[in-house]
């Protein structure tokens, strides 16, 4: 992938990682497999959505991945797209950093400042058989040192692009 034609889209991380490349890719323009997180220092960039643009309205490919909710959200308006994790990471980021928002004293709530930003980051590519699409990838970025590698060695296989371990009934996650 060339990402000499990055760009984000949305609000920036706070502060921009340098990713590592994640090595493993997809090879066809059609493919949705699984693909690793890149890494960086404070957070980790995830393929999402491959945008197809040809003739007539882009086609969208969701890439499967582990970690973050399907961004596509059908509403009577159409489509939209959202960033969120799922409902099992969401409660283990819960149980490890805290709720994300925060009530002190009779105030109102806030966000706690160890949970991580997300944006949206595309990139265009040209596939070997000459197709042109947008790849969409989720930025997420730790603020907090502590909650990044909390994350990291919790969701370890989720970055890596491996499915989660099943759960036993009545397992926290």
């Amino acid at each position: 992938m060339d990402h000499a034609n990055d760009n984000p889209v949305g609000p920036a991380p706070p502060v921009p990682d340098a990713f590592a490349p994640a090595g493993e890719g997809h090879a066809e323009p059609t493919a949705i497999h699984t693909v690793p997180a890149q890494l960086g220092v404070s957070g980790f960039r995830l393929l999402l959505l491959r945008e197809f643009r040809g003739e007539g309205p882009p086609g969208f490919a969701l890439i499967d991945q582990h970690l973050l909710r399907a961004p596509h959200r059908l509403h009577r308006h159409g489509v939209s797209f959202a960033l969120t994790f799922r409902p099992e990471v969401m409660a283990g980021l819960a149980e490890a950093i805290g709720r994300l928002s925060m009530r002190e004293g009779v105030g109102p709530a806030v966000r706690n400042p160890r949970w991580p930003a997300f944006g949206w980051w595309r990139t265009p590519r040209t596939w070997a058989d000459g197709t042109d699409t947008v790849e969409w990838f989720a930025d997420v970025h730790f603020a907090d040192a502590a909650a990044w590698v909390l994350f990291r060695t919790q969701f370890a296989g989720g970055l890596a692009g491996r499915p989660p371990a099943p759960r036993l009934a009545g397992e926290l996650p």
